[in-house]
């Protein structure tokens, strides 16, 4: 990769974590794959070649064991769940150049190059270790079969992650206190020889990758602290039948599987594969982006620009084991790695067995664009932070930012345009307003090329913000009687910036983008155009558009709400637990109680973030400057992973200000800043109670 600004000479391919082929789809899954769209869609107004690949996730226990227990084969069960994915991503915009799956030819025999390529450079070896076994079962016990303990944090833990705490990759016999779902009995841990990519042989390689690999803070520094540790080897097998076959130094297939999340990250590779066997290499060469010619030009600037845009548990995947997989196979490394935060429903974890979540069939079925819930995706965080998705805010997203300003604007100056010129009027758009798209282009640029998606996102919305001020100020309807000269003048304005409003927005909401295109009458697609369109001359005439976006009117919304409540009522009921605190690992209180004096003692002041940036060499440490309101304290928190800090300036918080000074990695922090639970959910205030109120 060349590490140059986009648009390189390069070709680049964006990718996105794998859906499990499992399990309908609700909003948690589609946030990644409406920012992957909006990613490549972006690189493409750049003039950057890009490809836009993905494909379902096949293999693995969770889809044998519930293959088996509604009596079809896995790859039925799974290919039904492909076929609906593949169905449902281009209703919400989601378009894939190539959609395939883990378990067709092509991946197939790459994941087979790939493993003959390590045992060729001698990266694999066989290990006798502790595998689980069931001996009520009389079965070997692959990973999802497997629950206990996280031998590094102490969380419940399933099979090969820890998911309810650190989140690390767990190897087979790690897990503490291991425990059979098959049969909910204590498994016991037998010898068992599987083979291993030897990680250690990539751990300089890795540690020099980890530095200059691009994308969000928290898959930039989470991996870290295994890179830079004890680099455990990757158990590359699996005792299973669903799955591909080890291929075996001698090429034959021995009785062992591979790991999935071997086989899966190769699919981006397959994928892209599969893209250029039907388009042609003169139009895109999957070679260019994956493959180098020499061990040498795998860091070099001839190679292709591979983004990957995932979710944040499963970071280390992508940012420890895909490099060195990649590395051993003599393949590109990844220039960029996006990890996303994950979605709550009204303030709460997201819970399928409860069925609190939104289901993308839900959304789709109550007849929303879905434009709206991908600007709303987009634009409602920073992308490393957790979005809540609640029907109330959706709402008040679409019906302000969307209906009120963006839809507002273009709607009433196109109207006016028509109906008073038949179009475009016959003058040059105004220096201050051309000025104003091309900072509004350069902005979009800056943001793409800094990984910053909701503000690539924002930009249309805020170039129409602007021309709101800019028709209300000079009121156009005004003048075309006193200076009809004038009038024309600021229509044409708005003309223009309507147009720039299309190009802006299409990558997060290429929809409506394309109907405001229409709406200008403009030749050609939207979706082939460049930045450089914005400032090209809309078409002289035009007919009467239609507004953009309908406002979502409060009585639906409390219907949705209303529908979301039953359905959660009835899961709790149905099931075994019905304690709200179960979604979250609540700590048990205290039973050592304070005095009131000892509360009193606490000095905790009402405060507001204004500078925030990460402390270098530090995982989790962040330098935060807070205002009080008497002075600015610097402040170190343990957020950076769990904060987009570009959006921390602004926002309100609670200061424990009489906190004894403390010196972290070289920083300063005087006070500690009060947040909630391991997400680090910052504490604030209701109202706006002024800077340095005590709280009491």
């Amino acid at each position: 990769m060349s590490h140059e600004e986009f648009p390189t000479d390069n070709p680049a391919v964006v990718t996105v974590g794998l859906p499990y082929a499992n399990g309908d789809l609700h909003v948690g899954h589609l946030r990644g794959y409406v920012t992957g769209d909006t990613v490549a869609r972006a690189l493409r107004r750049t003039g950057q070649q890009t490809a836009f690949v993905c494909g379902s996730d096949m293999h693995g226990t969770p889809i044998a064991v519930n293959a088996a227990e509604e009596g079809v084969s896995p790859e039925e069960f799974a290919m039904e769940y492909h076929e609906e994915y593949a169905e449902t991503f281009p209703q919400f915009n989601v378009e894939f150049d190539n959609y395939g799956h883990t378990h067709d030819e092509t991946n197939v025999e790459t994941t087979r190059e790939f493993v003959r390529s390590w045992i060729d450079g001698d990266h694999v070896v066989e290990k006798e270790i502790q595998v689980a076994y069931d001996p009520d079962a009389d079965q070997w016990l692959p990973d999802r079969l497997v629950e206990g303990t996280c031998p590094y944090c102490g969380e419940h833990a399933r099979g090969d992650e820890c998911d309810e705490g650190c989140q690390r990759h767990l190897e087979p016999g790690e897990v503490e206190d291991p425990v059979s779902t098959l049969t909910g009995n204590p498994a016991e841990y037998r010898e068992r020889e599987h083979k291993f990519l030897r990680l250690s042989d990539f751990q300089d390689y890795l540690q020099d990758f980890i530095d200059r690999v691009e994308g969000t803070d928290n898959a930039k520094n989470q991996p870290r602290e295994w890179i830079e540790g004890e680099l455990q080897d990757l158990c590359i097998t699996r005792d299973m039948d669903w799955g591909i076959d080890y291929p075996g130094e001698d090429g034959e297939a021995e009785d062992l599987v591979l790991y999935v999340w071997v086989d899966a990250p190769i699919e981006y590779v397959s994928s892209t594969k599969q893209y250029t066997e039907r388009v042609g290499k003169d139009e895109y060469d999957w070679e260019d982006v994956w493959t180098v010619e020499d061990e040498s030009e795998l860091t070099g600037a001839d190679n292709g620009e591979i983004v990957h845009v995932i979710g944040r548990d499963i970071i280390q995947h992508h940012a420890v084991f895909w490099p060195a997989m990649l590395r051993g196979a003599g393949y590109n490394e990844p220039r960029a790695i996006l990890a996303t935060g994950f979605v709550g429903i009204d303030g709460k974890a997201l819970s399928t067995s409860r069925n609190r979540a939104v289901w993308a069939d839900e959304y789709l079925e109550e007849g929303f664009h879905p434009d709206l819930f991908r600007y709303y995706m987009i634009d409602g965080s920073g992308m490393e932070t957790d979005v809540d998705f609640s029907w109330d805010r959706f709402a008040e997203r679409v019906n302000g930012e969307l209906v009120g300003n963006l839809g507002n604007f273009a709607y009433r100056s196109l109207l006016f345009a028509h109906r008073n010129f038949d179009g475009t009027p016959e003058t040059d758009v105004s220096d201050d307003v051309r000025e104003r798209i091309e900072t509004a282009i350069d902005e979009f640029e800056a943001a793409l090329n800094d990984y910053r998606i909701r503000d690539v996102g924002a930009a249309a919305v805020q170039l129409a913000d602007f021309g709101n001020e800019y028709i209300q100020r000079n009121e156009p309807w005004k003048l075309t009687d006193e200076d009809p000269e004038e009038a024309a003048q600021v229509i044409r304005d708005c003309v223009q910036l309507a147009k720039a409003c299309a190009v802006l927005m299409q990558p997060v909401m290429p929809g409506k983008a394309a109907d405001l295109w229409d709406q200008l009458g403009e030749d050609g697609s939207v979706h082939e155009t460049s930045l450089d369109a914005a400032l090209d001359d809309p078409p002289a005439e035009f007919g009467e558009p239609d507004e953009l976006f309908v406002k979502i009117e409060d009585e639906r919304i409390e219907e949705l709400n209303e529908k979301l409540q039953e359905r959660v009522e009835e899961a709790t009921e149905d099931g075994d637990d019905d304690d709200e605190a179960a979604d979250a690992d609540l700590e048990p209180l205290a039973d050592e109680r304070i005095g009131f004096e000892d509360f009193g003692d606490l000095d905790m002041r009402v405060g507001r973030i204004e500078v925030a940036e990460p402390i270098e060499g530090a995982d989790d440490l962040a330098r935060l400057e807070v205002d009080i309101g008497f002075e600015t304290r610097q402040v170190v928190a343990g957020i950076k992973q769990l904060h987009d800090l570009d959006e921390l300036p602004g926002e309100r918080c609670v200061l424990l200000a009489n906190m004894e000074k403390a010196e972290l990695f070289g920083v300063e922090s005087n006070g500690m800043i009060l947040a909630a639970g391991d997400e680090a959910d910052l504490l604030t205030t209701h109202g706006d109670a002024p800077l340095g109120s005590k709280v009491q």
